[in-house]
């Protein structure tokens, strides 16, 4: 082969191709349920029913845990709950504040940039509070527009948003009980919607991720508890006709709104010519949440499985995950392949085409997304919890064990055939019981900001 025939070979290959653009869009309390790709009867969601038509939906994609923090631990840093430094909200030295990332934790961001891509995070952080050594700027992103703490994103209309380090004021009202879209008050979520934009269009000619963690449909939980009503929204269009609850014309509204922001970021990867060079993942973040004057049941929101935020069963941790890349991605399609939100950060790297760190819990997904390769699967996947008391839950095949206090029996559950996890059936199969326990002896290591703690009586 002569060098000129040879050059040309090598510019061809794969290996010399440009990584992937990656978009990470990350609900905040959406339910299994929520979207009319799951099952969603009354809520509009055209927009992401589409985005699974043109890609994948997954049935059994879990997220990090229960609650925002955790779970947003477990997506950057490849660990679960067991190994993870983030396993609450809160524990950071006060009661709302977070701990933080600490400088050798893993974070997708940090390899991506390493890697040459571009970084950006707008939205909710919630993995390292002003100040300290976990803030998103520290990690790896070199953009970050947004919320550092959870509290403060609450409020759809703030006084302020953060854009790198810097507090940038929006011109908003001060009170976080009684902002009410005025006529020309700014919506956070519109805010973030052209940022991202901006992001996009700014790094077209580089392989970029943006991690875009919107607020919707959480609750304003200040403005819950002023008013009874916590799902700020500048209308309730197109659900102001229905006979229903305020709060949940409200809700249906933040999803729809959300919806329709998922499609100006597609329309604008379109218009850029970056829809096939570009994997679009959309998910949430755990189960639907009973606040902001809210009833899950109403539009029954965890799907067909028990609980909600704040439990272990599968209402409050198996989430909707769609992924779209065009011309890799087979559209149309449904997997049933099990994975959590800590095998992004090795999907990532498969996808940048750099090595994995060491000592993760997570497993690149990158074989089902691509069809191409051997999908490895795991054993178990684990998640602990610890408001209210220590609790623990491990999915293994086709079961699910729960452990609901320190010490504790296991609770076994068939997740194929009893989704809704109705029917214990640990008496019925010691096997399955003792290899789950097995499990559980190495699936976690201390952490002295979530000790082990029973349940206060």
């Amino acid at each position: 082969m002569t060098r000129a025939l040879f050059a040309l070979v090598v510019l061809a290959s794969p290996a010399a191709a440009r990584p992937p653009n990656v978009v990470f869009v990350l609900a905040d309390d959406l339910g299994y349920g929520d979207l009319g790709c799951y099952g969603q009867a009354r809520v509009r969601t055209p927009v992401l029913d589409q985005l699974a038509k043109d890609g994948v939906r997954f049935t059994q994609c879990y997220a990090g845990s229960t609650v925002c923090a955790p779970s947003r631990c477990a997506l950057m840093t490849g660990l679960h709950t067991g190994h993870c430094r983030v396993r609450g909200n809160g524990g950071g030295g006060g009661p709302r504040a977070n701990v933080p990332l600490r400088p050798d934790d893993p974070c997708v961001a940090d390899i991506l940039k390493r890697a040459g891509y571009a970084t950006a995070l707008v939205g909710k952080w919630g993995l390292g509070e002003e100040g300290s050594v976990g803030v998103p700027t520290r990690k790896g992103f070199d953009h970050f527009f947004g919320y550092l703490n959870q509290h403060h994103a609450h409020n759809y209309y703030p006084d302020f948003l953060w854009r790198g380090a810097t507090r940038e004021p929006v011109a908003n009202p001060q009170s976080a009980t009684e902002n009410v879209a005025a006529k020309f008050a700014h919506y956070a979520p519109d805010l973030l919607r052209q940022d991202a934009l901006r992001f996009i269009t700014a790094n077209k000619d580089r392989p970029f991720f943006l991690y875009f963690a919107t607020t919707a449909p959480h609750a304003n939980n200040e403005r819950t508890r002023a008013t009874g009503e916590g799902n700020e929204v500048p209308t309730d269009a197109p659900y102001t006709a229905e006979a229903w609850p305020q709060a949940e014309k409200n809700k249906a509204a933040m999803i729809t709104r959300l919806d329709a922001d998922v499609g100006v970021l597609l329309a604008k990867l379109r218009e850029l010519g970056l829809e096939r060079d570009t994997l679009v993942v959309f998910s949430s973040d755990n189960g639907p949440h009973r606040e902001g004057g809210n009833d899950p049941a109403f539009f029954r929101s965890s799907g067909p499985f028990r609980g909600i935020k704040r439990a272990l069963t599968d209402g409050g941790i198996r989430v909707p995950a769609i992924a779209r890349w065009p011309g890799t991605i087979r559209p149309g399609a449904t997997s049933e392949h099990v994975w959590a939100f800590w095998d992004v950060l090795p999907t990532a790297c498969d996808l940048a085409g750099v090595p994995t760190p060491a000592g993760l819990d997570g497993i690149s997904i990158t074989p089902t997304l691509t069809g191409r390769g051997e999908q490895r699967r795991h054993d178990f996947l684990y998640w602990e919890f610890h408001e209210g008391g220590f609790k623990q839950a491990v999915r293994h095949g086709n079961w699910k064990a729960l452990r609901q206090a320190p010490g504790a029996a296991l609770e076994l559950y068939d997740v194929v055939t009893d989704p809704g996890e109705s029917r214990d059936v640990a008496a019925a199969n010691a096997d399955v019981v003792a290899r789950v326990e097995a499990y559980l002896r190495t699936a976690r290591t201390e952490s002295p900001e979530f000790p082990v703690r029973a349940a206060k009586k």
